[in-house]
């Protein structure tokens, strides 16, 4: 079966807690979100709807099945996809990337979370970390799942090449407070990284050795200073994995097995997948 036609038998709803989100946005309304449940991608656009308290029409699609329609909103045919009330003379106007869409979001409304700091320095280095996020954790995470035999690189090079990331990632934390990346609070740095973190497991269900973080028994051997990395790790994961906003958009974990499997197999035709596949940067 060609990628393309893989992709494209995606179930069509989400299940669980965001099961129950999808109901809850499904009325009519000027602000639509374009998404698939099971996108990590829409997933951040989704907890900062979720996060800022705003109000929204969540639309599910396929984005391995496009209609016209959506193209029309966006050519790239990527989500999410957010369309916002009509402008002057009633133009439409439609955002797509995600983090460009929560930043948007945190800056044109002010209710709920804010995401990213008021201070110019403070803003500049949460979006500096998001970065790190895209270039090096996000990009891992996807050449971690999509290993296989035949790959110019070996299951353990790339283990310790992303865990070395995390651990960089996990130094610059704050190292009081309650658990955020920031010491201010929960940032758009925890809403760039979350739905990756909360998808580790899937590389631990698929790939032999899994992501490699170590056990409680096995720290007790580490270095003290990185033990207190993974514990300032677990602090992170159980604050994010806790959140409200983020809780709320998480379907049932068998539905995930059935979706990355196509990427553990490394068939996906997500644009995505084939970037990764072809050894460039995210599409």
């Amino acid at each position: 079966m060609a990628p393309q036609q893989v992709d494209a038998t995606i179930s069509s709803s989400a299940t669980g807690p965001a099961l129950s989100l999808v109901k809850q946005h499904s009325q009519d309304h000027p602000l639509k979100l374009y998404a698939g449940w099971f996108c990590p991608f829409v997933q951040r656009a989704w907890i900062t709807l979720q996060e800022k308290d705003i109000d929204y029409q969540y639309i599910e699609i396929n984005p391995y099945h496009k209609t016209s329609e959506f193209l029309a909103l966006n050519p790239r045919g990527l989500i999410p996809t957010l369309v916002l009330p009509p402008g002057e003379n009633d133009k439409q106007r439609v955002l797509y990337e995600s983090v460009i869409v929560c930043e948007y979001l945190d800056e044109q409304y002010n209710s709920g979370t804010k995401l990213l700091p008021w201070d110019p320095y403070e803003r500049a280095r949460t979006r500096l970390w998001v970065n790190f996020v895209e270039k090096k954790l996000v990009t891992g995470w996807y050449r971690f799942i999509q290993h296989t035999p035949e790959k110019s690189y070996s299951i353990e090079e790339v283990r310790e090449e992303f865990l070395g990331n995390l651990k960089t990632f996990v130094k610059e934390m704050d190292g009081e407070g309650e658990g955020w990346f920031r010491k201010d609070g929960f940032s758009l740095v925890d809403v760039s990284f979350v739905p990756w973190a909360g998808r580790l497991w899937l590389i631990d269900h698929y790939k032999p050795g899994g992501v490699g973080i170590p056990g409680e028994m096995e720290r007790e051997g580490l270095p003290e200073e990185e033990r207190g990395i993974w514990a300032r790790w677990d602090k992170w994961y159980q604050a994010v994995m806790g959140r409200e906003g983020v809780k709320q958009t998480w379907s049932e974990k068998e539905k995930y097995i059935d979706v990355y499997k196509r990427y553990a197999d490394d068939k996906t035709g997500s644009e995505v997948g084939k970037a990764t596949r072809e050894g460039r940067g995210l599409p």
